[in-house]
């Protein structure tokens, strides 16, 4: 995965740029998470992998799958990563340029699993306190994990939070084992 974060890293700084200094990032976000999601289709991937085709062939094909849901910039965005022959790369640059849309709008998205279903009061309280700590807005995503026993997991990023009963009885087990 480093290999292909370290190709698509300028792609994604490129356009991240780009839709910033035109104020489209939403824009440009939901293009990009539209063709990254078509290229990704295994079916897709065969015909953009054909030598046969050009590399205008390739750009064409995906534009056309996504319709009318790319704009001109995209669409042009595409045809560059067609000619340098990195269309493999759009789900990575989406990726990448999803987090630098995140830092830019001081956002992060948190995944929270519980063993039972939270309260709107709790994963509320729970947003505003990891909120204040990480310096950002919460978009809080519940889920639930009757494996858990208890507690909560918390996944915002590369920082994970085990709260829960599973983790703690594990850590528990490996310094009595140890």
């Amino acid at each position: 995965m480093a290999e292909l974060s370290t190709l698509a890293r300028p792609y994604a700084r490129a356009a991240f740029e780009y839709a910033r200094d035109s104020q489209q990032l939403p824009v440009w976000a939901q293009q990009l998470s539209t063709a990254a999601a078509v290229a990704a289709d295994q079916r897709l991937k065969q015909v953009l992998s054909d030598p046969a085709l050009t590399a205008e062939q390739q750009a064409k094909t995906l534009s056309d799958v996504c319709g009318d849901a790319l704009g001109a910039h995209v669409r042009n965005f595409i045809g560059v990563l067609a000619v340098n022959k990195r269309l493999s790369l759009l789900p990575e640059i989406y990726s990448l340029f999803a987090q630098y849309k995140a830092n830019q709008e001081k956002t992060v998205d948190v995944e929270v699993i519980s063993a039972f279903d939270l309260a709107d009061a709790t994963r509320d309280k729970l947003a505003a306190v990891l909120g204040k700590k990480l310096e950002r807005e919460v978009k809080v995503r519940t889920s639930t994990d009757r494996n858990l026993l208890g507690g909560v997991l918390i996944r915002a990023g590369d920082l994970v939070i085990d709260g829960s009963i599973r983790g703690r009885l594990n850590k528990l087990a490996a310094a009595m084992n140890s």
